[in-house]
């Protein structure tokens, strides 16, 4: 009995980390009042931003000790998951589906749309086409493969679970990103987040 105790421990801490990043909503805060995020996961630590009591999917790309790390004001911070509901479906196959894959210098975003994507990069025209494969690693359990074809490019995209920075702001995302399109290589990070 103290095994089976044991082994749900054991599993409790790679399941909860598998968990994100995810979108959560606004709970349990009144009209009136706001949910503070801050510079760190203490209550005491200063405050950067806020949540309306009404806001709706945020996404939580870390949790530390029922804190999680959201984006606000261009700049990552913490909000308590105690006023946070997570929205419901949104790991498919234990897989994250982000909204958009995207990097700088040079800037481009790969959006997806259930099995439609697009790849657009500034002063070029997109690129559509269709998701064909998705897979998470045999022996990696943060590791993760979104695949298709753009335009007659085929495009591979693997995604990491971890903490990951535009370059060009303070926000840090839960995905990082290497793209293959056609050859040519595109790094940057994942949100599933509309942006």
């Amino acid at each position: 009995m103290r095994g089976l105790g044991l082994l749900a421990l054991l599993m409790a801490g790679p399941l909860a980390a598998q968990d994100l990043p995810a979108l959560y909503d606004v709970s349990d805060v009144a009209d009136y009042d706001v949910l503070n995020v801050r510079v760190a996961p203490d209550a005491s630590a200063e405050m950067i931003g806020e949540l309306a009591p009404d806001s709706t999917g945020i996404e939580v790309t870390a949790a530390d000790d029922g804190w999680g790390r959201v984006n606000v004001n261009g700049q990552s911070g913490w909000a308590s998951l105690s006023f946070l509901t997570r929205v419901a479906d949104q790991w498919p196959d234990g897989q994250p589906a982000p909204e958009s894959c995207f990097g700088t210098e040079p800037f481009w975003t790969l959006s997806f749309d259930g099995p439609d994507m697009t790849f657009e990069q500034i002063d070029a025209e997109g690129q559509t086409g269709l998701v064909t494969h998705r897979a998470r690693s045999v022996n990696r359990t943060d590791r993760f493969l979104i695949a298709g074809d753009l335009e007659g490019a085929h495009m591979t995209a693997t995604l990491s679970q971890q903490s990951c920075s535009d370059g060009m702001s303070d926000q840090l995302f839960g995905l990082s990103s290497e793209i293959v399109i056609g050859g040519t290589l595109y790094s940057g990070c994942c949100t599933m987040q509309s942006r």
